[in-house]
C-alpha cells in the first residue's frame, strides 16, 4: 500500500471498527500529545490501554500501564504508535507475537517506516502512518 496518502473510506472502517486500542508510548503528563489522544480517545469511547514501561502499574487516565504489548490480559484491535519511527518494526513485531493478533497498526504524525509497514501488511494488519486518529476522527466521523 502507498502511505503517502489514504482514502477516507479507509480511515473511517479503521476508526468504526476498532474497540480496543493498545496506546505504545502513553504519557501521564497532561503537556504530552500521547496523554491528549488518549483521552480524546476515551471520550470517543474507545477501551484504551496504556503501555509505557516506565509507567508499568500506574494509571494513565484511570487506565492501567502495561510495560509491553504482549502484558495486556485483553485483545487488542489496535496499537496506536506514539514512538519514534525507529521503534517502529520492534513494536510490528511485537504486535505480530500478540494472540489475538491486533488489526491495524496506527503510528501517529511523523513516525514512519515502511519496512515496518511491509511485514505488517503482509501478516494481514492494516496500517496507517504519519496519521493522528485525534485528527482523522473529527475529521472523517464527527
Amino acid at each position: 500500500m502507498n502511505h503517502d496518502r489514504y482514502d477516507d473510506d479507509y480511515i473511517i472502517d479503521i476508526l468504526r471498527s476498532v474497540k480496543t486500542i493498545a496506546l505504545t508510548g502513553a504519557s501521564p503528563n497532561p503537556a504530552r500529545p500521547s496523554n491528549g489522544v488518549m483521552a480524546f480517545l476515551l471520550a470517543r469511547g474507545y477501551q484504551v490501554i496504556p503501555v509505557n514501561p516506565g509507567q508499568a502499574g500506574k494509571l494513565i487516565h484511570g487506565q492501567l500501564v502495561y510495560a509491553r504489548l504482549a502484558d495486556i490480559p485483553t485483545a487488542v484491535d489496535m496499537v496506536d504508535v506514539f514512538r519514534a519511527s525507529e521503534y517502529l518494526p520492534e513494536v510490528v513485531e511485537e504486535a505480530l507475537r500478540m494472540e489475538p493478533r491486533p488489526k491495524v497498526i496506527w503510528s501517529q504524525l511523523g513516525v514512519r517506516d515502511d519496512a515496518a509497514a511491509q511485514i505488517a501488511e503482509t501478516a494481514g494488519l492494516k496500517v496507517v502512518m504519519n496519521r493522528c486518529p485525534a485528527i482523522e476522527y473529527p475529521r472523517l466521523i464527527a
